[in-house]
């Protein structure tokens, strides 16, 4: 049962490589302002704070994908801890509780399958 933990750990680390692609890359594109709702003008002052934001989440990613190569369970549990920590304070912070629901439900669930299935 220890594929169901990789497998969500795998999608939490796909998650944040993908906010990394969204805030460092791709944040004044039309899409992207949508999803994080935020105007032409307000993307282009803050390019360089999302990007910011997005070499942090590589960085759980990175640690994620660490964990999941070497079978690290120190690494997985800490940094599922650091994403759920992360996207509670991003919902509670910003006022948008579907933060933690879009980056803290699957990072709960891989912690919960990796504490409980190993």
């Amino acid at each position: 049962m220890q594929i169901v933990s990789t497998i969500l750990i795998a999608v939490v680390a796909l998650e944040h490589l993908y906010i990394l692609v969204m805030e460092m890359f791709l944040w004044t594109t039309p899409r992207v302002r949508r999803i994080f709702g935020t105007t032409k003008d307000l993307a282009e002052q803050t390019k360089v704070l999302a990007a910011n934001q997005g070499l942090y989440n590589g960085f759980l990613a990175a640690g994620l994908l660490y964990g999941l190569v070497t079978g690290n369970f120190v690494f997985k549990w800490f940094f599922l801890l650091c994403v759920i920590v992360a996207a509670v304070y991003g919902g509670l912070s910003t006022g948008k509780p579907r933060i933690m629901i879009v980056q803290g439900l699957p990072a709960v669930l891989a912690l919960l399958a990796l504490l409980i299935l190993g």
